[in-house]
């Protein structure tokens, strides 16, 4: 009788394996970071996608279910993955906390003026900066009601804000004021002081943001993008920063990255840069093995089917 074989590229901390081994004692469990094709090809089971795994994926037969680190899987082979028939699950619900912790950073930020006056702290200025906005009760439109958006709308109620939201269903969410879908985006825009954008990058998402929604925005409304890169258009983001169309924007995730050292976002007063960041936790491992992994694997062995984060194939998410 073959032994099943799950292998986790990435090296796990000894709690973090005894779960894993704990809910599968009749497998073979390997973990590490420089796991070789050899291991790899032994598994049913695979956790964390690595650049490595597309090499072997073609010559592997075992492989039935590959549960990613990341909470997007664009960067993934999806239609070698679909066509072998191998069930792929994402650490989306993993970033919420740490997401929405790093997008108010940059909606307080811009607002109370900290980046300015981080900027004049090196230069031991001391100046008001013209601090004059608050953040509560203005109106935030939130695009991409998932778990990040979600978590985002709660935080953003305790500030008394008024909550838009789109996603592509239009069902209506708690702590969603409004709800919009995608063709509604020209609705939405123009009543926001501050726009979120959460979601997966897909056909349908990418360039969503060109200089029409530019100009479709409030001249003092902040931008923040932790979704994926290409869902702007960088060039026309970068045009309409310059000619002060939006008031700022905070960024944690471009169309190349790393951020070319030559790009002007670089040197662009009102941007915030972090280099795709914002979900970085130091419970991130934990929580995609205890919350997603473990519940997964239970449905697994009874169905063949992971159910929670089961990405759709058709959709990209």
């Amino acid at each position: 009788m073959t032994i099943r074989t799950i292998a986790v590229n990435l090296d796990l901390k000894e709690k973090e394996l005894e779960w894993i081994q704990n809910h599968a004692q009749d497998w073979n469990v390997i973990a590490g970071a420089d796991l070789s094709a050899e291991e790899l090809l032994q598994a049913e089971i695979m956790l964390n996608w690595k650049k490595g795994v597309r090499d072997i994926l073609s010559e592997s037969n075992r492989l039935r279910w590959v549960q990613t680190w990341s909470a997007g899987v664009n960067r993934l082979p999806l239609e070698q993955l679909k066509a072998k028939g191998i069930h792929l699950t994402s650490a989306n619900g993993v970033h919420a906390y740490p997401i929405s912790e790093t997008i108010f950073a940059m909606l307080l930020g811009f607002t109370r003026r900290i980046d300015t006056y981080v900027r004049q702290q090196q230069l031991k200025k001391w100046e008001h900066a013209n601090l004059r906005k608050e953040i509560h009760e203005k109106t935030i439109g939130i695009l991409g009601i998932g778990a990040i958006g979600l978590e985002t709308a709660r935080i953003a109620k305790a500030f008394g804000m008024k909550v838009l939201g789109m996603r592509y269903s239009g069902r209506s969410a708690e702590y969603v004021d409004q709800m919009y879908k995608p063709k509604e985006l020209d609705k939405l825009l123009p009543q926001c002081d501050y726009v979120v954008i959460t979601l997966p990058l897909t056909e349908q998402t990418k360039d969503m943001f060109t200089t029409k929604e530019f100009k479709l925005m409030k001249e003092n409304a902040f931008l923040v993008n932790i979704g994926r890169g290409p869902i702007i258009k960088e060039a026309d983001l970068i045009q309409a920063l310059e000619k002060n169309e939006i008031a700022g924007a905070g960024l944690d995730v471009f169309v190349e990255e790393p951020l070319a050292v030559d790009s002007p976002l670089w040197e662009m007063e009102n941007v915030i840069i972090t280099p795709h960041t914002a979900g970085s936790t130091e419970y991130y491992t934990e929580r995609v093995i205890r919350d997603i992994f473990l519940p997964n694997f239970k449905a697994y062995l009874q169905t063949g089917k992971p159910t929670t984060n089961l990405v759709n194939y058709s959709r990209g998410y």
